[in-house]
């Protein structure tokens, strides 16, 4: 090795501080440098407080009187509803406390309600924790199957037997 590669091999060698994280993960060929409890903390509590006031909004703000939110423009220009068509009072018949009303104006808005609630859960649990941040790693069959049920929901919904999960 010539001089200068044998300077900046014992450079690299002989730090005398320990090397941190770049922006892009662990350092190189050292250990991973482990976050702090509230750093790993952040993303989750944000996202939930996000959730929280949104919620907090949609409890006081009434989507049922006119004039609050826009109406639907697949509603508006056609008649039919979406899979989110009455999303908004399903958030606010939750967030008031009324599920029986939350189910009747979109029962599928409800249940991602729930599923959003118990990832959010998992995600405070583990960043407490120090552990990975949890993925959703679900097989292409079961999004199929997810994307026919909302396919499904909607078809019936806009059907005239099916006018009970209309909202």
């Amino acid at each position: 090795m010539s001089g200068e590669n044998q300077r900046v091999e014992a450079s690299r060698t002989d730090a005398p501080h320990a090397p941190h994280a770049g922006p892009w993960g662990p350092p190189p060929g050292g250990a991973p440098v482990r976050a702090s409890r509230a750093r790993r903390l952040a993303a989750p509590v944000l996202t939930l407080a996000g959730a929280v006031a949104a919620f907090a909004y949609l409890g006081v703000v009434d989507p049922n009187e006119p004039g609050h939110y826009p109406v639907c423009p697949l509603f508006r220009l056609t008649g039919v509803l979406c899979p989110g068509c009455g999303g908004l009072r399903s958030a606010h018949a939750f967030a008031t406390g009324d599920l029986p009303a939350a189910l009747g104006a979109n029962a599928v808005a409800v249940a991602g309600y729930l599923v959003f609630a118990a990832f959010t859960a998992l995600w405070l649990l583990r960043a407490f924790r120090g552990g990975p941040v949890p993925r959703i790693a679900l097989r292409p069959a079961w999004w199929w199957g997810i994307g026919a049920v909302v396919l499904a929901f909607s078809i019936v919904r806009n059907l005239p037997f099916g006018s009970a999960l209309a909202p």
